[in-house]
């Protein structure tokens, strides 16, 4: 019995001591090889090597890698083109511009022209008739004082001379006509001095700034050269318009800064047209309303301040025809502040009330120098009252612009 239990013994001694011999050599197995290092960016993909035509299986589809395009040559930068520069425009002679602008006065012609030879055509001239030739004469913006003198006129000679055929008429009412607009008044723009200095003056929305553009295109049809000064600092668009405008015909702009004073820059833009010796220096002035007491002072201030480098040579009044009897008192308010020397009618193609031309004379003393008969660069004219009237009466024209 003791036997046993000591070969039990013993054989458990063994079998431990074995399991402590085998673990060790199993832990004890060699490391791996390292792996080769990745390259910079990650993994690249391995391009397959290419397959011969024996190994190509059915189905299978071998996508040929396209050619690079070719690299084109760096060019070198292009050396910038200068502008071309503007193509001058040549504004249209002023002689005879009246008469070939006569048929935009259509709308006063029905009304002042043909109008009234109708009346002054009837069977009998009674009471009645002259009449409604004195409301044809109001309804056109004549004025009252001038309405009442020239059917006086009228009416005085139809009985002396015992006129009736519609020649005859035509001719008597074509002489009151003219008469009213005094033809003997100077119209001429005054431009003698070296340079000649203009103001352009009037409320905003009469068409100022654009006439002065058109004055410009005016004076150098004429042959003068002219430069520009944006007085009308208040409006930002005036400078550019103004600038426009010259660019089309070479002239020369002074301008400031928006919001600069007027008088500086008229100042500037007169002192510059005596360095390049032009012939006339236009200056467009602020527009703002005129019961605006500022903008009356504003006015005188620029007229003096420009003075100091000598006398302004004209003032134009610029005047919206279609404003009738208002217009009257805008430039009656105007004549307070500055020495109005000639009135710019504008828009008179699109009223029927021509007779607004007699009604500023008359009221004022002021001669209408230019008529604005449309919105083309060459639609201001000088005005002449025979052939203004010959427009009117819808006969040839017998003189010739001034």
């Amino acid at each position: 019995m003791d036997y046993l239990v000591l070969a039990a013994i013993l054989l458990g001694v063994l079998l431990l001591a074995g399991v402590g011999l085998v673990v060790p050599r199993l832990r004890r197995q060699p490391p791996l090889p390292p792996a080769p290092p990745t390259p910079p960016g990650g993994l690249q993909p391995q391009e397959p090597p290419p397959l011969e035509e024996g190994d190509r299986s059915v189905g299978i589809t071998v996508e040929e890698r396209p050619p690079a395009p070719p690299t084109e040559p760096e060019q070198a930068p292009a050396e910038p083109v200068a502008p071309a520069p503007p193509v001058l425009e040549r504004p249209e002679p002023t002689a005879g511009r009246l008469v070939r602008l006569r048929t935009r006065l259509s709308r006063s012609q029905g009304l002042l022209g043909k109008g009234l030879l109708n009346l002054l055509s009837r069977d009998r001239l009674d009471e009645e008739v002259w009449e409604e030739i004195e409301e044809s004469l109001i309804s056109a913006d004549v004025g009252i004082d001038a309405t009442r003198e020239i059917v006086d006129r009228l009416r005085e000679r139809t009985r002396v001379l015992g006129t009736r055929s519609a020649t005859e008429l035509r001719t008597l009412l074509t002489e009151e006509l003219v008469a009213a607009l005094d033809p003997q008044l100077d119209r001429a723009l005054n431009t003698a001095g070296e340079p000649s200095v203009v103001l352009v003056v009037g409320v905003n929305g009469a068409g100022k700034t654009t006439t002065c553009g058109k004055i410009a295109r005016v004076l150098v049809a004429d042959g003068r050269t002219v430069l520009l000064g944006a007085a009308d600092t208040f409006r930002a668009a005036a400078a550019d318009q103004l600038t426009t405008w010259a660019s089309r015909v070479g002239a020369e702009v002074v301008r400031g800064p928006e919001g600069a004073d007027p008088a500086s820059v008229a100042f500037d833009a007169v002192k510059r047209g005596i360095d390049t010796k032009v012939d006339a220096v236009l200056i467009d002035t602020a527009g703002r309303l005129q019961n605006k007491v500022g903008l009356m002072d504003e006015l005188g201030k620029v007229k003096r301040v420009v003075g100091k480098h000598g006398p302004v040579h004209e003032t134009l009044l610029v005047l919206d025809a279609t404003t009738g009897q208002n217009g009257l008192e805008q430039a009656r308010v105007f004549t307070e502040a500055v020495e109005v020397t000639g009135v710019v009618l504008t828009k008179l193609d699109g009223t029927a009330k021509g007779g607004i031309v007699i009604a500023v004379q008359r009221k004022l003393g002021i001669p209408v120098k230019l008529v604005g008969l449309g919105e083309g660069p060459d639609d201001l004219a000088p005005f002449d009252p025979a052939q203004f009237v010959d427009a009117l009466m819808g006969v040839e024209s017998r003189g010739t612009d001034a």
